[in-house]
Parts: C-alpha cells; structure tokens; sequence
C-alpha cells in the first residue's frame, strides 16, 4: 500500500457521503429503504447510482437510522461518517464494501487491509483508523528496507572472503582472515 492511511478511507466516507446525497436528490422526503432498493433497481438510476455504497447504506439501515423513523436523515448520515473518520472502520465494514464491488480501492489495496487487519489494529478495539493504516504502512516500509539491507548483507560474500578492491589488508577485513590469521592475529 503506497497511500497515506487518511487517503484510502477518506474514500471510503466520500463514497457513502456522495451516494447519500443522491439518493436524497431522488427522495426529497427523505432516504427509506425503499427509496435505495428504488434507486439500485431502477434502469434510469441504476448505472448512475454506487451500488457499492448504496447497498452498504441498505445492508445497515437499521444501525444508521438511530431515532428508527424509517428515514436517514442528513444528521444521521454525517454521525455515521464522522463516527467512522474517528473511530474507524471494522473489519466487517470493510468486507461489505469490498464485496459488493467499488469501494473506492484497488482489490489489491483492500485485500492488503483485510490481511493484516488485526496487525493494523493496534488498539485491538476491533477497527482500523486511517492513522492505524497510515502506521502500518510506515513500519511495513521500514521493515522491508532492513530485510532488504540484511539480505544483501547475507549475501555479500565480501564478508566471508573479504573486499579484493580494497588498498590496503586492514580494509580487507573477512571472516576468513580472522579465523585463519591475517596480519592482525599473527
């Protein structure tokens, strides 16, 4: 993953934030439950309308309408989404998004996060913030860069048999040249 971890959930919240604001554009009494499942049936809304998000929105009516009017109103919406900018995002979230298609990632990117989830989750409360990813990808790095160094180490035989560039024999330390006496053990 080459993105901050603020980047790849930020669209995530954009996804839902956008498709909300449609559905309210075709539903001006408010956005039901029929009102989505219209909106991702209809052939005139159809191609227009996320089916990611919508479907996420759908799936989880019932626990976003928090006053169980049947209606998601504006207020609740932007509960939800700031609930999820600060608290993150469970794993489960994250699967629905990922399964039902465009949730704004790459399939590689979303199946890295689904991978080590629980190694994101540093606080082991059962979701992953964008400064849990962001961490992640920080010392995922650096972890690489030090595998990588220690195996060109491991495999730079001039530590076993010494540098034959170097001028002069003190900078043409081995492993060899100790075992087997060089000038310095003589």
């Amino acid at each position: 993953m080459t993105s901050s971890g603020s980047s790849l959930l930020a669209g995530i919240y954009s996804g839902l934030t956008s498709t909300y604001s449609y559905l309210s554009s075709l539903n001006p009494d408010g956005v039901t439950v029929d009102g989505i499942n219209k909106a991702r049936t209809d052939s005139a809304t159809s191609s227009t309308i996320n089916q990611s998000f919508a479907a996420y929105l759908q799936t989880n009516f019932a626990s976003i309408d928090k006053d169980n009017d049947g209606v998601i109103s504006s207020a609740e919406m932007t509960n939800m989404t700031n609930l999820m900018t600060t608290q993150g995002l469970t794993k489960n979230e994250l699967t629905q998004l990922y399964a039902s298609g465009s949730s704004g990632l790459s399939a590689e990117t979303m199946e890295n996060i689904l991978n080590h989830f629980d190694e994101m989750d540093t606080n082991h409360d059962g979701r992953i913030t964008s400064e849990e990813i962001a961490a992640f990808n920080v010392n995922s790095s650096k972890q690489k860069a030090v595998d990588e160094y220690n195996n060109r180490r491991a495999t730079d035989m001039s530590v076993f048999y010494g540098d034959d560039n170097s001028s002069s024999s003190s900078d043409s330390y081995s492993i060899l040249s100790w075992k087997y006496g060089s000038s310095n053990n003589s």
